[in-house]
Formats: structure tokens, C-alpha cells, sequence
């Protein structure tokens, strides 16, 4: 895709990491200085025009090309979910529609010249994951979505391993749901551990970007269509430093990607 100068695919090995919510901060956040846009590639699950509050708009055309839904914070989106009946509409497809799907996406929209297109893929390594790649051609970075538990892990490596194989350039890790901070006594709760993903992105050679708490208030703001980034409460900065690491991580020399520790957001 020649519109944009920087590709980055989210990922995650299983689903209920906050795959969605960690592309649809990093797309919001960035689209505040930069021309970014953002592909809905989970077709079976298309929930990014929610959580940006662009739910139930639809794709219009112009000369022959769909043009993609604008949010008010300029953010360009093409997904699946603009084109069907209601919100409950399954999508039922075999593999060779998903890739003629994502085709369409990339080749018969009229993205406007991006910065940055960000590609929010469901869970695991397959149809659409692999579709993306060969239909972009030349992906520069991916970013794995992991909780710090051992079981997210195990399918988080094999992420990391097809982001590799199929070309991608550079891979980084982000810890989602890394603590929680009691309401009442303000202890740290670690539901689910805690640095699973800085240790597992030094064993595979990625570039780890940082851990993101659990904040009740994030789900809440996806719910009602307003990205946390754009909320303007204290979980606000810390999605803003993950998307500017992000930023960094992608436009730096490509020997720039040797594992790291990025910021502590959970702080």
C-alpha cells in the first residue's frame, strides 16, 4: 500500500488480550499530529467502529472507490461492520472471501495519503493475519498483544515466530491487563502475573513497548465509543506514551529494534 509510509499490524496469539482496544488507542492517539488510518481487518469480530464511536456509519463511494469512515479525530476506518445489517450479523466465510475482502480494503478504497496504517487483526495466525501481509506486500512492523500469564504467552511466541516468517520487519511486545489497583485500598492486585511480557520479548529478540494496567474505566470509555487516549483522565497519558513509543519504535533504523524495556505505564 504506497499511501502509507508506515504499516503496523496488532496481534495477538489468543483473543481477550485488548488487542482492539490497544489499536484503536495507538490509531486515535497518533491521528491527533499524524494521517493515520485504520484497517479492521477482524472480519469475524469487527468492533473497532465502536469503541471509536463511529458505530452504524456506513462506507460511502466516489468514482469508483469506497471511501473510508472519518471519526472526529480525523482518524480514516474501513471495516467489515460498516457494511453489514445490524451489529449481530455473523460473518460466515470460508477463507478465500477473507482474503478477497482484505484485497478490496487495500485496493479499492481511496485511502487518503497516511503516515501511519495501522491493521487490527484478530486473534492467531491465520487467513486474515496472512492475507494482510501478502496484500500490503511490505509490512513494516508488528506489535504482539500479550497478558503477562504463561497461557497467552505460549500463543504470543507464535505470533512473534509468523511476523518473522512472513517478512515483517520489525516485531515489539506490549503487556496488557498488568495490574490492577484496588479502589478501596489502593494495593496492586496482579490478576494475572506480572512481567510475562518484558521476559518473554527478551527471550524471542523483540522490542518490548511497556505494560498497561487493568483500568475499569477503559472499558467503560470503549463501551461508549470514546477511546481512553482521547478521555482526558489520568489513564489518557498513559495510552498516549504507549502510542508515542510506538511511533518511535516504528520510524527508528531497523537495527534500533533490539529488545528493550520501553516505559512503565502501569506506575
Amino acid at each position: 500500500m504506497k499511501q502509507a509510509k508506515y504499516s503496523l499490524m496488532v496481534m495477538s496469539g489468543k483473543g481477550g488480550v485488548g488487542k482492539t482496544t490497544v489499536a484503536v488507542n495507538i490509531a486515535a492517539a497518533l491521528a491527533r499530529s499524524l494521517r493515520v488510518g485504520l484497517l479492521d481487518a477482524d472480519l469475524h469480530g469487527p468492533n473497532a467502529p465502536k469503541m471509536l464511536g463511529v458505530e452504524g456509519a456506513t462506507m460511502s463511494a466516489e468514482d469508483g472507490k469506497l471511501l473510508p469512515v472519518v471519526t472526529p479525530q480525523n482518524l480514516h476506518v474501513v471495516s467489515i461492520a460498516f457494511g453489514l445489517p445490524d451489529g449481530d450479523a455473523p460473518v460466515i466465510w470460508r477463507g478465500p472471501l477473507k482474503m478477497k475482502a482484505i484485497q478490496q480494503f487495500v485496493d479499492e478504497v481511496a485511502w487518503a495519503e497516511l503516515d501511519l496504517l495501522v491493521v487490527d487483526l484478530p486473534p492467531g495466525t491465520g487467513d486474515e493475519a496472512l492475507s494482510v501481509v501478502q496484500v500490503l506486500g511490505d509490512v513494516d512492523a508488528a506489535l504482539i498483544v500479550t497478558t503477562p500469564q504463561e497461557v497467552a504467552l505460549l500463543d504470543a511466541r507464535k505470533a512473534v515466530r509468523f511476523a518473522r516468517q512472513v517478512g515483517v520487519k520489525k516485531t515489539a511486545i506490549v503487556e496488557n491487563m498488568s495490574v490492577l489497583s484496588c479502589p478501596h485500598c489502593g494495593r496492586e492486585i496482579e490478576l494475572f502475573g506480572r512481567g510475562g511480557g518484558e521476559h518473554m520479548a527478551g527471550q524471542v529478540g523483540a522490542r518490548f513497548l511497556g505494560r498497561l494496567p487493568i483500568l475499569p474505566d477503559v472499558v467503560k470509555q470503549g463501551d461508549a465509543g470514546t477511546p481512553p487516549v482521547l478521555a482526558g483522565d489520568p489513564a489518557a497519558v498513559q495510552w498516549a506514551k504507549l502510542a508515542e513509543g510506538v511511533w518511535e519504535f516504528l520510524t527508528a533504523p531497523t537495527e534500533a529494534s533490539s529488545p528493550g524495556v520501553g516505559a512503565e505505564f502501569a506506575d
